[in-house]
């Protein structure tokens, strides 16, 4: 037995004893969230356009793990809604961004894992990049529009007096307290990431400005970055929507009394 799946059996076991049936339920999502990567992989690997695999890929992982959580049907629509506005907004970004720095591709610093491969594949390496950063963004994503749109609910289950402007108040103190935990583990999933890199980047003294021009390290901080700002725009987006539509049951019960 391999060392990866013992980790996936402790994995397994500690999700169940914690979680129990939820626990189960998101191990199950999580191995169907890889099948999706790899399969998306596969058909960029058969040279299918890479953005065309990268969004699609995306709607389905973000459906699957905003549907396949624990949240009630309601705030997983609201969550779901808001995660697409907040994926098209930075895919727009992540398109102009990614042309504007000329990321993709390979630096330096790879020319000896690269030696003697061949890189012709005829693939864009400038659209794999921009699929790297959507991915990248859709865990946090997803994450902070959950906890906001269940919160948001609940709070309009135990308080039904609620008023919208109240909601939106409630909103932006509940993303308050998630975007700073949201933030440090983006950053610290990061900084681990790439530590490898920062080390090598010392090791041979690269100056700052060097550093900041290198492709392999700024393709991952754009990266980190486009999640950071889909954590901060999807808090007001999720708020929004969740406000709107109690708005709307306030009103509608006012036109039917």
């Amino acid at each position: 037995m391999g060392s990866i799946t013992v980790l996936w059996l402790i994995l397994l076991i500690l999700m169940l004893v914690v979680g129990g049936q939820e626990g189960v339920s998101a191990f199950l999502s999580l191995l169907v969230n890889f099948g999706i990567l790899f399969f998306a992989i596969v058909l960029i690997s058969f040279q299918l356009n890479p953005l065309v695999v990268g969004i699609v890929a995306s709607v389905v992982l973000l459906a699957i793990t905003i549907f396949w959580s624990s949240a009630s049907d309601e705030a997983s629509m609201v969550a779901f809604g808001a995660s697409l506005v907040v994926l098209l907004i930075l895919l727009i970004l992540i398109v102009v961004i990614t042309k504007w720095a000329a990321l993709g591709g390979f630096g330096l610093e790879d020319s000896d894992e690269l030696e003697g491969l061949s890189i012709l594949l005829g693939i864009s390496f400038q659209q794999v990049a921009m699929v790297t950063a959507l991915l990248s963004s859709l865990g946090a994503i997803s994450e902070a529009a959950i906890a906001i749109a269940s919160g948001l609910t609940e709070i309009t289950a135990q308080h039904p007096q609620i008023t919208a402007s109240q909601l939106r108040k409630d909103g932006s103190q509940i993303g308050q307290q998630i975007i700073g935990t949201a933030l440090n583990t983006l950053f610290f999933g990061f900084f681990g990431s790439s530590l490898g890199l920062f080390i090598w980047l010392n090791s041979l003294n690269y100056s700052w400005g060097v550093i900041i021009n290198d492709k392999v390290f700024v393709t991952e901080l754009v990266a980190i970055l486009i999640a950071l700002l889909g954590v901060i725009l999807i808090i007001p987006m999720t708020t929004i929507i969740i406000s709107r539509r109690w708005q709307n049951k306030i009103n509608k019960q006012k036109d039917h009394h």
